[in-house]
Order: C-alpha cells, then structure tokens, then sequence
C-alpha cells in the first residue's frame, strides 16, 4: 500500500535533487537512483543515508513509496552526491530485525541531533514519531534497506 507524501516533501524534494546534484550538502541527505520496477527507467529521490559503525542504511520513512518498492524490486541503485557516485546493493531488514535498527541505530542516530531537532522533524515534518515510540510497529511500516557497495564490471 504506497502513501501519500507530505505536500512539503513533495515541494521540497525537486529543490533538494538540486542542490545535491550540485554537490551541496544537506546533512545525512543523497540521491539515490534505481530502476523502475515497472518502466525500467532510472527514478532519482532524495534518502537519509543512516551512516553508523561503517554500516549504511535507509529507511522508507513514509512507508511503501514509490522508491521503497523499485528498491526492493531492483536490489540495487546508486548513490550521488554532487559528482560522486556510488553503486549500491540493497538488503532489505525483515520486520524481525527492523525493530532493532530503530532502538539500536536509528534511535541513538536521531538523538544525537542537537537541540531535539532529529526527533522532531521525524516526528512532525516526516510523520514518523512511531519509529522511536514503537518499533515493533514502525517495522511493519517502514522498510529498511542496508546498502552494501557494489562491484560494477568492467
């Protein structure tokens, strides 16, 4: 079941592309590409990339979106900020495991934000206040992907 964005993510989203196409950055944010699941086309969105312990994740924070499921249906996609780019595979966590990326990665990730701007903007702008309240839940939710380098041939 995909949801509906927020309207100021779907504002902000050509702006943020931008920006992190020109190299700017915007803390933990990238662009991500993968291939449509149904138009095999390239489709770019702006992720958090999670960085924690030389682990990469990132997490469908609105649910089942359009880029959570042709991640899912690709297993890979590439990472770009401004002219770096960085061909990824994806392991998407089970709900069994999810909810440990949320109380032992996410959680403390989100913390460390100063001001308790990181678990407000999860919970106000993004609408995600149940990955830290409940993440038992959350995981049924909010899909995760661990992003592991990939070997592109030569």
């Amino acid at each position: 079941m995909a949801t509906r964005l927020p309207l100021l993510v779907s504002v902000f989203n050509p702006v943020a592309r931008r920006l992190l196409r020109g190299g700017i950055p915007l803390g933990p944010n990238t662009l991500l590409t993968v291939r449509g699941r149904k138009s095999g086309q390239p489709r770019t969105t702006g992720v958090a990339l999670v960085e924690a312990e030389g682990r990469r994740w990132v997490v469908g924070t609105f649910g089942e979106v359009q880029w959570t499921q042709n991640l899912r249906a690709a297993g890979q996609g590439t990472l770009t900020r401004g002219r770096h780019q960085e061909p990824v595979e994806a392991v998407e966590l089970d709900p069994e495991e999810a909810p440990a990326f949320f109380k032992e990665v996410l959680g403390p990730y989100v913390r460390r934000i100063p001001f308790g701007l990181g678990k407000w903007m999860l919970g106000s702008i993004l609408g995600a206040p149940d990955i830290l309240e409940d993440p038992v839940a959350a995981a049924r939710r909010h899909p995760v992907f661990e992003l592991h380098p990939r070997r592109v041939a030569a």
